[in-house]
């Protein structure tokens, strides 16, 4: 069994473990101007109520923002884990969770890495969106923050992020600490995804769109398009094992390389590779690291056969409500109809 190193319980207790299972889940809020400074140093109490390290609940209370920027991260990368594995045996459930994050499955390895992401996302958003004072908009080149405010093209600011991000997590060397570099790795391959995602976007300004002006700003693309390539990462990810470097005495991360043509040779993971260093259960039944797959609901067409394992799924009938033959009545609301349709759904069996 492979232990959790000291270095991923950092990434372990500000992201997972924060959450019970009841929380209720949405999507994550619109960042807004930052909370009214008569509440006080309500932060606070929200960074003792998060399960952080000494270092990083001091690093929270310096900042205001933080306990809640972690929080939405929390939000975002569940939302997104879980609508990335919503078709798969693991379904990125919260039960479980603290198990897996202790062995080197891959669905450990895409843990760390949308993890990172999210935080590397919610941190960038919310300097740019004034909910942090210890940063404001990306300082793009040409683009002063006063100017960004004035015109309301607020650059997201991923330099700071990134460089909060590693001090937060503390990121050390590790020696030949295989599982710790193999955290680090997966946790760089989430932060290096948003990082590839991040756009230029321009606005023109002058008289009746005459482009006189144009100001120009950094924008991260949506979490949805990260979380789709993690997901593909995720789908190729490479096994490796330890193998000493004579030349710098320590353990380097080794693979397999996966081209069909190339012979089967010890190979450096890519940058941008999840890796994982044990194969994964199936998930089809309950265990501590999942709920199984009995009940889950599938696609007869899509999913059935691989989700439930072989055991069939079951057929239920039921009659659902949906609004039909909409009209638009003057002078502003549309006027709609109750209609009934049948809808048959396959759950997976015991």
């Amino acid at each position: 069994t492979l232990l959790t190193s000291p270095w991923s319980c950092s990434l372990q207790s500000a992201l997972w473990p924060c959450l019970t299972g009841k929380e209720g889940l949405t999507h994550l809020p619109s960042l807004g101007p930052s909370a009214n400074p008569a509440q006080g140093k309500a932060h606070l109490k929200q960074c003792d109520l998060l399960k952080l390290s000494r270092k990083q609940k001091r690093l929270c209370q310096r900042e205001p923002g933080l306990a809640e920027t972690l929080r939405d991260a929390i939000r975002l990368s569940v939302m997104e884990c879980q609508y990335q594995f919503r078709n798969e045996r693991w379904n990125c459930s919260l039960d479980g969770r603290s198990s897996l994050l202790k062995r080197g499955f891959k669905e450990t390895a895409f843990l760390y890495a949308v993890s990172s992401a999210a935080l590397t996302h919610s941190l960038a958003r919310a300097c740019s969106a004034g909910r942090m004072e210890r940063c404001t908009c990306d300082d793009s080149p040409d683009l002063e923050n006063r100017k960004a405010w004035q015109w309301g093209v607020c650059g997201d600011n991923l330099k700071y992020s990134t460089k909060f991000l590693k001090n937060f997590l503390g990121q050390k060397k590790v020696g030949k600490d295989l599982r710790a570099k193999v955290d680090i790795h997966n946790t760089n391959v989430g932060i290096k995804a948003v990082k590839n995602g991040l756009k230029t976007t321009c606005k023109c300004h002058g008289v009746s769109g005459s482009c006189a002006v144009r100001t120009c700003w950094k924008q991260l693309s949506p979490f949805h398009e990260t979380g789709k390539i993690l997901k593909l990462r995720y789908d190729d990810a490479v096994k490796i094992f330890s193998a000493t470097n004579a030349a710098v005495g320590h353990a380097e991360l080794m693979g397999t390389q996966r081209r069909s043509h190339a012979p089967k040779s010890p190979a450096s993971p890519r940058p941008m590779d999840l890796v994982y260093v044990e194969d994964s259960p199936s998930f089809c039944r309950p265990s501590k690291y999942s709920l199984g797959t009995a009940g889950r609901t599938c696609s007869r067409e899509a999913s059935c056969d691989g989700l439930c394992c072989g055991r069939g799924y079951n057929t239920q009938s039921r009659m659902v409500a949906f609004s039909c033959h909409c009209q638009v009545q003057w002078c502003c609301y549309v006027e709609c109809r109750q209609c009934m349709q049948e809808e048959v759904i396959y759950s997976c069996k015991q």
